[in-house]
């Protein structure tokens, strides 16, 4: 890693994965069983679609890096801010309530849902091309994560409920806040 180190990728991939993290948390609390097939379902297709997304962020990325060298660090802050901001955001207003019994492990929901929470990825998928990053290595860091936080928070929800899920996805979105502040300030001193 170039311009990123890993402690920092580790750090962003948490950050990426509270989303994942909450929506497993509250998705759990409103079913009333829970088995190892379907965190594992979830698990995997959280993982995928962040890793996914961080490539075809890097992608697009890289066809306009050279475009905006002289201010990559400004984007890379810029884009990590609104992605921190928007998650701190969301964390206080109320998701819509999803009635028991839901299944957000199959079909249709689980892929909409592994979609909507891996935007924030493409995102930073676009500010690593700025950056730098070993691809390879970062969408495989924030898939794992993704898949591991996925996992602990289907374990955790029927106990913690949904006040926890909502937390830690406005940690996540502080962390990135102070990653992009990190990248800009590492540039401009």
């Amino acid at each position: 890693m170039d311009n990123l180190g890993f402690i920092s990728l580790l750090i962003i991939a948490i950050g990426l994965s509270a989303d994942c993290f909450a929506v497993s948390v509250g998705g759990s609390t409103s079913m009333r069983a829970i088995s190892r097939l379907q965190v594992l379902r979830a698990s995997l297709s959280f993982g995928f679609f962040q890793a996914l997304m961080t490539v075809l962020g890097w992608l697009a990325g890289r066809t306009v890096v050279d475009l905006i060298a002289g201010y990559d660090h400004w984007v890379a802050f810029v884009l990590l801010a609104v992605v921190g901001s928007r998650m701190i955001w969301e964390s206080f207003h109320s998701r819509d309530k999803r009635s028991k019994n839901i299944d957000i492990t199959k079909g249709f929901l689980l892929l909409t849902l592994s979609v909507a929470t891996s935007i924030d990825a493409l995102a930073v998928g676009l500010s690593f091309a700025f950056l730098e990053v070993n691809i390879a290595l970062a969408s495989l860091t924030i898939g794992a994560i993704t898949f591991l936080a996925t996992m602990i928070g289907f374990l955790l929800g029927r106990k913690l409920g949904q006040l926890i899920g909502r937390s830690a996805e406005a940690i996540g979105g502080m962390v990135l806040i102070g990653i992009g502040l990190r990248i800009l300030l590492s540039h401009i001193l």
